[in-house]
């Protein structure tokens, strides 16, 4: 099956930019309502991906107790635990599985290494439900 059927395209994801400040990243996060969002660079690559943990202890670790303080900080300064994996727009279903089972959503990229969006975690487990139910009747 092919898995830009499940794709939602960047157009209609939140994500920052590497050359954000980390206001402007929780805010993007706390508009959207998000716990982790994508990153990537001025050239559309995928970078990596940023949680409200990351935030959180990144604040921590700068000791920023406000939001002023939180302007002049580049978000590439904060350390990010562990970057959500992409798979390439050609992988197959069982590749987009193994990585949902440890992510919320799975980045896609082309295979000029540009971001193009995501699948949610929530389609993933929707088709696996709908399949399940085939086989059961």
């Amino acid at each position: 099956m092919n898995i830009l059927f499940f794709l939602k395209p960047k157009a209609e994801v939140a994500f920052v930019y590497d050359y954000h400040t980390l206001r402007q990243a929780m805010e993007i996060m706390e508009y959207h309502k998000y716990s982790s969002i994508p990153m990537i660079n001025r050239e559309g690559k995928y970078v990596g991906t940023i949680t409200e943990g990351d935030l959180l202890w990144g604040l921590k670790k700068l000791n920023i107790l406000n939001l002023k303080g939180a302007e002049d900080i580049a978000i590439t300064k904060i350390a990010r635990r562990a970057d959500y994996r992409p798979v390439s727009a050609d992988s197959n279903m069982e590749d987009l599985m193994e990585k949902a089972m440890d992510q919320n959503f799975v980045p896609v990229i082309d295979d000029q290494e540009n971001f193009i969006g995501i699948i949610t975690r929530k389609d993933i487990i929707g088709y696996c439900y709908e399949k399940i139910k085939k086989i059961a009747n």
